[in-house]
């Protein structure tokens, strides 16, 4: 059988050379691990309304200057994420825990230490390079 395919986008949301962090929080799957803000692109929705909607909805925050990045495809057990991943130099609007989660800015320049989701850690490596 077919595992389905969920499409996803995330943000990396840029404040003064430091990138954001969110913690899954408590309640959600895999709770706990960090990742990069967004979530499922809507049927027919593009992604760049996605990631506008999934920001608004989780950080109260509307991306200004925002530019698609890159596609990776990640295996779970039980399906396969699909995530286009969005570089964000300005949004407007006040960052708000929303979904009730933990956020830190993080330095590219130190090694990572959070535990990142593992459909994130190539992106992580990278932007850590």
């Amino acid at each position: 059988m077919m595992k389905p395919c969920l499409d996803v986008v995330a943000g990396i949301i840029w404040q003064n050379g430091l990138y954001l962090a969110v913690e899954r929080p408590e309640g959600f799957r895999m709770a706990g691990w960090w990742e990069f803000p967004g979530g499922k692109i809507e049927k027919g929705e593009s992604r760049e309304n996605a990631i506008i909607r999934e920001l608004q909805e989780e950080l109260g925050v509307t991306p200004l200057d925002f530019e698609f990045w890159q596609d990776m495809v990640h295996e779970y057990d039980d399906f396969f994420v699909r995530l286009h991943f969005f570089n964000i130099h300005k949004y407007s609007g006040e960052l708000a825990s929303l979904e009730g989660q933990r956020w830190e800015w993080v330095d590219p320049a130190l090694p990572p230490v959070l535990k990142y989701l593992p459909a994130d850690v190539k992106i992580v490596e990278a932007l850590h390079g």
